[in-house]
């Protein structure tokens, strides 16, 4: 692992790491500022506008953890390499849509790709890095996620102002080609020989019947409500969760292995993550609603009041690596935690009144605490699973990066229905108290000595691995 190929390699897969997270962050972000011209120019209605962002999270959410299967079986880099040639292709053919069902249809095919390609991006470096020197690869791709997410408003206001919207998808083509043709081209080490392990198709099939309808249920309770349908699919979830559940535990090559489905410290980590990204996305919601609907700001001014939790990401994220090293993920995370509701209840204290700093100084904390968590939970559910369950828990990872979002928007957005103007307090309370759920969460994680641990393999809490009979 010292020699100069294999060096060259782990920049590289750190470069492509980094990359592929950033286009895909990249992505979100622009079209978000995009919709609304797009929506225009195509003369679609808003509920069609919004498939566009909904097909995309339902193909995501429902593929992640089966395309990190993929990837543990037939390598990372390959997986990667289709993700982001994949992504980058359908980007450009949705630059080159002639109507908003050929937006919709491409942008859950960009879903497709966009699953293969982000577990890959964890599943390279824990395959490229010792366990114990994961925290600083972790931290350098979730600044390169801040930044991205800091200037994707504004680098998309841009494109949108003076080329059009189709210039925001094409800004991902160049990119996306150079990294696929890189990852197919360079070699890295050869991988240890492993029995392959069973694909576990139905166990793949449940795990996606219960998360499409955890997210489909989710983007339509704020606006539905409590109805049949949403009721019905909170069943379809419980009823295909637990079934799922039960096949893993019996099946001989499960999606999921045992050392990450019996271990107490992933699923830990996972929860933190969720209560996390639910906070931060839902005050981030909250937020920009009472910027521009209650203090009159508009998008680009809302973005700059924002700017300092996103700018403190991409400094935090290092020095969260650094404090990892020193005191353990159980300190680490539950400090973070504790910033990231903090600066949940300052923004929930936001009224007419509130000046530049107190708004500016809501968000620092928001940044601070978040990409502190995102660094040392990433870093525990990486590390703990061996080399060959990566994949699976990268698309663990992603999973819950991409189910947190959704539930903290559905819970602000229905909170605000609830309330005459966009009031901050009501929403952003509950929203703390998600956030304050990672703290019981935070003391499962391993002190400092789980680090030393970790490095050696799976944790002791982990199930023995079955193998097939």
């Amino acid at each position: 692992m010292n020699s100069p190929g294999s060096a060259v390699h782990r920049r590289l897969t750190l470069a492509s790491s980094v990359i592929g997270a950033v286009i895909v962050a990249l992505d979100g972000t622009v079209l978000t500022v995009a919709q609304p011209t797009l929506q225009r120019d195509l003369h679609a209605s808003f509920a069609q506008v919004q498939w566009t962002s909904t097909g995309y999270l339902i193909a995501v959410a429902g593929l992640l953890v089966f395309a990190g299967r993929l990837g543990d079986r037939y390598g990372h880099q390959q997986a990667f390499a289709i993700g982001i040639l994949g992504f980058g292709a359908t980007s450009a053919g949705i630059g080159l849509a002639p109507g908003i069902g050929w937006v919709t249809g491409l942008r859950v095919a960009q879903g497709v790709f966009g699953a293969l390609l982000q577990p890959a991006t964890l599943g390279m470096l824990r395959a490229a890095y010792p366990a114990d020197r994961l925290g600083m690869p972790i931290a350098l791709r979730t600044s390169a996620i801040g930044l991205a997410a800091a200037t994707g408003p504004l680098v998309g206001g841009a494109l949108v102002t003076h080329i059009g919207w189709r210039a925001v998808f094409f800004v991902n083509v160049v990119p996306s080609l150079v990294m696929g043709v890189l990852a197919l081209a360079v070699r890295g080490p050869a991988r240890d020989k492993v029995r392959a392990q069973g694909l576990d198709v139905p166990g793949a099939c449940l795990l996606a019947v219960a998360l499409v309808a955890l997210v489909r249920t989710l983007v339509a309770l704020p606006e539905a409500g409590w109805t049949t349908a949403t009721v019905l699919g909170l069943v379809v979830v419980a009823a295909s969760g637990a079934v799922f559940v039960r096949h893993e535990r019996r099946t001989a090559s499960p999606l999921l292995p045992s050392e990450v489905l019996g271990s107490a410290t992933i699923g830990a980590a996972l929860g933190i993550l969720v209560a996390a990204s639910a906070s931060m996305l839902g005050t981030l919601f909250v937020g920009s609603y009472f910027l521009q609907e209650t203090l009159g700001l508009d998008p680009l001014q809302t973005s700059l009041r924002a700017l300092p939790g996103a700018v403190v990401i991409v400094l935090v994220a290092p020095v969260a690596a650094v404090l990892l090293r020193r005191f353990g993920a159980r300190r680490t995370t539950l400090a973070g935690t504790v910033v990231l509701t903090l600066g949940v209840l300052a923004l929930s204290r936001l009224d007419e009144a509130s000046t530049v700093v107190a708004i500016g100084g809501g968000f620092l904390l928001l940044g601070a605490g978040f990409g502190t968590v995102m660094v040392t939970a990433t870093a525990v559910v990486v590390r703990h699973a061996s080399v060959e369950s990566a994949g699976v828990a990268g698309g663990l990872q992603q999973t819950a990066m991409n189910v947190g979002p959704t539930l903290g928007v559905a819970t602000a957005a229905t909170l605000m229905t609830l309330t005459t103007g966009v009031a901050t307090g009501p929403p952003l309370t509950a929203l703390a108290a998600v956030s304050a759920a990672g703290v019981p969460l935070a003391l499962r994680l391993p002190g400092r000595t789980g680090v030393a641990a970790a490095a050696q393999g799976p944790p002791k809490d982990a199930a023995p691995v079955r193998t097939r009979p």
